[in-house]
């Protein structure tokens, strides 16, 4: 849903987009006087969903925006009245974060233990915490799943036409990160709208089954559209639906459609039957319950454009991240959870990602920052990761959507060939927290 407008100027209120418990919390630590001891949260990853080997650093360009807005307005805190008390609402009524918010940019690789985002400020910082999560457990599902199904697609064009099968801001949220991810196109035209991204369709089932036979059907979206529109032939018989579309658009047709049954068969079956009607340049277009594990399968077939929909909207099976907001440092000291199998490690931290001379990456190095912390020794190759995203409580300029699809191509090129494998295995790169316990177990 939609965040409702809020009395004060500006974009619409997000301070409603959080968990009561963590208001709760700030009522207390205001009350105890701890809520002004600056803090250090950060979000991470403990693993990756199963059978990945990377995550998508996704939802950074939506989530800053969403940070700026996090203000509580006369609507917002008279929903809070009864629950906190007038102290508590009474620092809301002035808070807005001031602090500081650093991470890995938007189009980055991410992996277990990656410190994904920094939130400096003081405790009141906790009440960010939903409102990231809910961000960028959706957006980097979305995107690491979409980065996938991209790299097995060996530079075919994908169009994401997930909007029906999700809630109606998810399905603009999923098409952004989509393209991120390497999509070309989107059905959606609201994401088109809001974040530029290139739209494509043309007709369903239903516009065949509205006329008296294909042949109409057919005949009025190319007097409609132009021949270089795609038919969907697979209403009845796809062998007749094909046969139907050149014979009504010519061999100019720019494109097939199938959406059903045995598609590499068919795939295969339609190229021919398109060759020997003199449609040499029409494509073929595959949809129908695509991931990137159908679409692994059907590289080696005449394929042109794959069309994506329920799969990349859920995340293709993982529709969240698994990342968490941590408290881990306070008044300079590192704290840390060590709950069984939900371990934190204390401290800010930072990034560096090394290189061989070749370009492939080699391992992600963690490393404490902070009076008294060692800083990884410098290597030819190394690269900052974790770049400032908001100082003050001013979000700085960030690259555009087009620039961080660009930082995720050669990001993707950097991995490791067993990186890119869709079995399961180990993550692509291991991440070691330098004068302390990996991700994975081992002291360093």
């Amino acid at each position: 849903m939609s965040p409702s407008p809020s009395p004060t100027t500006g974009p619409p209120s997000t301070a409603l987009f959080t968990d009561q418990y963590e208001l709760t919390m700030l009522q207390a630590a205001l009350a105890d006087g701890t809520a002004d001891r600056p803090c250090v949260f950060e979000v991470f990853a403990r693993k990756l969903p199963a059978g990945r080997r990377y995550g998508v650093v996704a939802g950074t360009g939506r989530l800053l925006p969403a940070v700026e807005a996090f203000r509580f307005g006369e609507t917002e805190l008279q929903r809070l009245t009864g629950i906190l008390d007038t102290r508590t609402i009474d620092f809301l009524a002035d808070y807005h974060f001031d602090g500081d918010i650093e991470g890995y940019p938007e189009g980055e690789l991410y992996f277990p233990g990656s410190p994904v985002l920094t939130v400096t400020g003081t405790f009141a910082a906790v009440v960010l915490e939903t409102l990231v999560l809910s961000i960028l457990n959706h957006d980097c599902a979305i995107a690491s799943a979409a980065a996938r199904m991209a790299s097995v697609a060996d530079d075919r064009p994908l169009i994401e036409m997930g909007s029906r099968r999700t809630h109606e801001e998810a399905a603009v949220a999923a098409a952004r990160s989509a393209y991120l991810a390497g999509f070309a196109t989107t059905s959606n035209l609201e994401a088109g709208r809001r974040f530029g991204i290139p739209t494509a369709g043309t007709a369903a089932h239903a516009f065949t089954l509205l006329h008296d036979d294909e042949a109409a059907a057919f005949a009025a979206q190319v007097a409609s559209l132009g021949v270089g529109t795609t038919l969907l032939v697979d209403t009845y018989d796809i062998t007749e639906g094909i046969a139907t579309a050149i014979r009504v658009a010519g061999p100019e047709l720019g494109a097939i459609r199938i959406d059903s049954g045995d598609l590499g068969v068919l795939a295969r079956s339609a190229r021919r039957q398109l060759d020997s009607l003199g449609a040499t340049g029409t494509r073929i277009v595959l949809s129908g319950d695509l991931d990137e594990f159908a679409i692994a399968a059907l590289r080696a077939e005449p394929v042109d454009v794959y069309g994506v929909g329920t799969s990349v909207v859920t995340g293709s099976g993982a529709p969240t991240a698994g990342m968490v907001y941590k408290l881990t440092e306070v008044d300079g000291r590192p704290v840390e959870k060590r709950s069984a199998h939900k371990v934190s490690h204390g401290g800010h931290k930072r990034a560096i990602r090394r290189y061989r001379p070749t370009g492939t990456a080699t391992e992600e190095v963690v490393h404490r920052v902070g009076a008294g912390t060692v800083a990884p020794v410098p290597e030819e190759h190394d690269r900052e990761i974790t770049v400032p995203l908001v100082r003050g409580g001013v979000a700085l300029p960030q690259p555009t959507l087009a620039e961080s699809r660009d930082h995720l191509r050669a990001a993707m090129v950097s991995l490791p060939w067993e990186g890119l494998k869709l079995s399961q295995g180990d993550p692509a790169l291991r991440t070691t927290l330098l004068g302390g316990a990996d991700p994975h177990g081992a002291e360093r």
